[in-house]
């Protein structure tokens, strides 16, 4: 329930605010006087459109701001606020929307700044708005089906859920077959040129970091004469040369620290202070005589086979077929195989993934049809039980002789079933229904959708519900019978309306004035409560547009007296 509303420089509104209970609330006021600023205040609140126009001229910004008292138990509001932010007081939520006239806005929710769409769909489930704008919209068959769904309750929402999800299932899997279908040529083209490459490299089979080890080894047979002379070099300097009669004896490093370190053990002999310097020239016999053997061994690597290098650059010939294709490197070559093989396993599958997509399409089919006739057998029943509710709350609005119905007829399956939803209205006897937007008057529109509002809102007790004009059209009689019905809506929910008629503003449990003043220079308004006498005259200037005179104040007198004799 919305239980405060303050306006602050809206439209030609400078101050104003409004304090709101459960039951009927009017506003009311002079044409121009600003009085759909408070519907449209309200629609700030819902997430509706800023414009920078709607600033008060000569202010810098406008502000909306309501105070919301939840029902009880409404912990699904609660989280969704403290998620964007905010919180929630003693059950009580402050929204808040603000215009600069540069064109920005703001929106706040509990305290936290939001998107104003994030305020629109939290307070959409608190407030119903209902202006001329709603007018135009029960016109389309769009609108007339939402209205016949709500109605029928919610095993049709949960069937309509269902359903809306396995048709946005269909849909995709409709897209993805065609797509399939359609790149038939090409899938087949990409298969056979992923088969070929990935058979070019299977011929050649090569392996991680190949071409590497291969350069590497071509650069060391190709200086092989030199490694082996320099290899020698550093032998025969560790060891001597056997095969060289006239080399010197001794003149190698081993046979040289051989004899040092026979003189070295002689010595420590003779000095155990000498024993260390004995020890480490053995250390280096040993560490020279490792030398020697890794030097004879790298020797004997160097003498392979004369026919080691040709292999070599045939072997790299075929390895430079497949980088010049597939990767600078064989290790790009063999990833691009890894990817190739991926894409083939699955383009080949295409085949078999069309009959598996058409076989889920078909049992789609099935699934969807079988729930759309559900849907539409409850909306049958449903619009015959509406249709009935509705024509009732019509005539207590004085249309006797009004017939409504609701016709369903077959349509291409869609989001919503396989029905074309349309509402009939005729308004006169011996007249056949026809299309609502094409036959009903205005006066007739505003009937019919606060009967339908009348009807709808009987087991959605709590809301709160907002009427711009909704006796617009009508008057005398029937807008006192629109009077009657607003009051009994609000027996059991909020009800504010923005009347320019006396009928229906008599009915009111509280009833809020908006007045123009004029400075000669800029036109403003406030808005305050009016009771008692001051409701008389009001409502006498609402009838005649008169000034206060005894007859007119009896006349308004009157009708509240009519009023308040409503039924319980």
């Amino acid at each position: 329930m919305l239980a405060e509303l303050r306006i602050t420089d809206l439209g030609v509104i400078s101050e104003a605010t409004l304090d709101l209970d459960p039951g009927l609330t009017v506003v009311t006021g002079e044409t121009g006087a600003g009085k759909t600023m408070i519907v449209s205040g309200i629609a700030l609140l819902l997430g509706g459109r800023a414009d920078a126009g709607a600033v008060r001229t000569g202010a810098e910004r406008a502000r909306v701001e309501g105070v919301f008292r939840l029902p009880g138990g409404a912990a699904a509001i609660s989280a969704a606020v403290a998620e964007a932010g905010g919180s929630v007081e003693d059950d009580e939520l402050l929204v808040a929307r603000h215009l600069t006239a540069a064109g920005r806005s703001r929106a706040y929710l509990g305290g936290a700044q939001v998107p104003a769409a994030t305020c629109g769909d939290l307070v959409a489930d608190l407030v119903t708005v209902h202006g001329q704008s709603e007018q135009i919209r029960l016109g389309r068959s769009e609108r007339q089906r939402e209205i016949l769904d709500r109605f029928a309750g919610s095993k049709l929402a949960r069937l309509l859920q269902e359903y809306g999800s396995g048709y946005a299932e269909r849909r995709r899997t409709a897209a993805e077959l065609d797509e399939l279908r359609r790149n038939a040529q090409q899938r087949a083209r990409d298969i056979d040129l992923l088969r070929f490459g990935l058979e070019e490299i299977g011929g050649v089979d090569p392996q991680p970091g190949e071409d590497e080890a291969l350069a590497a080894e071509a650069i060391r047979l190709q200086a092989a004469d030199d490694l082996r002379i320099s290899a020698t070099t550093a032998m025969v300097a560790l060891a001597g040369d056997e095969d060289d009669p006239n080399a010197p004896l001794g003149g190698d490093a081993l046979s040289a620290i051989g004899t040092a370190r026979k003189a070295a053990e002689q010595l420590a002999g003779l000095d155990a202070d000498a024993e260390q310097l004995s020890q480490r020239i053995a250390e280096v016999s040993y560490l020279l005589t490792d030398l020697a053997a890794e030097l004879s061994r790298y020797l004997a690597s160097l003498e392979t086979s004369p026919g080691r290098l040709e292999q070599i650059a045939a072997r790299r010939s075929e390895l430079a077929q497949l980088t010049r294709k597939y990767g600078s490197t064989v290790d790009e070559v063999i990833a691009w195989g890894d990817d190739a093989a991926g894409q083939l396993a699955q383009l080949e599958t295409g085949d078999e993934r069309i009959d598996d997509l058409q076989a889920r399409l078909t049992e789609l089919d099935a699934t969807l049809a079988d729930q759309a006739a559900r849907i539409t057998k409850l909306r049958t029943t449903a619009a015959g039980r509406l249709s009935k509710l509705v024509l009732a709350e019509l005539a207590a609005l004085a249309m006797p002789h009004a017939r409504l119905e609701f016709a369903i007829t077959p349509t291409e399956p869609g989001p919503y079933g396989t029905d074309q939803v349309e509402l009939l209205f005729s308004a006169n006897p011996g007249t056949e229904p026809r299309n609502l937007a094409r036959v009903a008057s205005g006066g007739e529109l505003s009937r019919v959708r606060l009967a339908l509002e009348v009807v709808l809102a009987g087991d959605d007790a709590g809301g709160t519900f907002v009427f711009d004009e909704v006796d617009a059209g009508v008057g005398g009689k029937v807008a006192v019978e629109i009077g009657r019905r607003l009051a009994a809506l609000a027996e059991h929910s909020q009800v504010i309306v923005v009347t320019h008629l006396a009928q229906v503003a008599a009915f009111a449990d509280r009833h809020y004035v908006v007045a123009k003043a004029d400075d000669g220079q800029v036109t403003t308004s406030g808005v305050s409560r009016v009771t008692d006498a001051e409701r008389a005259a009001e409502l006498a200037r609402m009838m005649a547009g008169l000034d206060r005179t005894q007859s007119s104040i009896a006349h308004a007198e009157e009708l509240l007296e009519l009023a308040m004799r409503r039924p319980s």
